[in-house]
């Protein structure tokens, strides 16, 4: 098993935050959720060898969302442990991983064609910033804290959460 660094972005506008929109495919072994149910997640993923973490954000957002993006500064740093045997046997790349979280901007508000879903992902959404608590937005540990990451002016370890 290894560790995977990723990339997360947090892409507010016109008072709106833009997350992927997910139909859960691989039943309880992340989160607890089961087939089927809609959730949503930040956009963002794994870092690539030889790519900054940036880089890898700002890729990310191209790929999933279509949206050009540059990055303002990071917000904050989590790690995700899965204790689920299911997970850990069937998707250990994603089983342990150290999340950078970074306050993105719009550099261009047309879309681009998408070059990349994840294995659940629906479709990018702009929801009001003030709905994101209400929702169910993984990781908690990002939308339980979203004021706190965007009003803070550094960065904020929040540890670890087994899931």
């Amino acid at each position: 098993m290894s560790i995977r660094n990723a990339a997360k972005a947090i892409l507010i506008h016109d008072g709106k935050i833009l997350l992927n929109k997910n139909r859960n495919s691989v039943g309880d072994a992340f989160y607890d959720l089961v087939n089927g149910d809609i959730y949503y997640d930040f956009p963002g993923g794994k870092q690539n060898q030889y790519e900054t973490l940036e880089e890898a954000v700002i890729r990310e957002c191209m790929e999933e969302s279509g949206y050009t993006v540059t990055v303002e500064r990071l917000a904050g740093i989590y790690e995700e442990i899965s204790m689920n045997p299911k997970a850990r046997a069937e998707y250990e790349e994603y089983a342990h991983r150290i999340s950078f979280a970074f306050i993105c901007k719009l550099t261009d508000e047309a879309l681009k064609p998408l070059a990349e879903k994840d294995l659940d992902m629906l479709q990018s959404e702009w929801i009001p910033f003030e709905d994101v608590k209400n929702l169910p937005v993984y990781p908690k540990m990002l939308r339980d804290n979203i004021d706190l990451l965007c009003n803070s002016s550094t960065p904020i370890y929040f540890g670890s959460e087994y899931v």
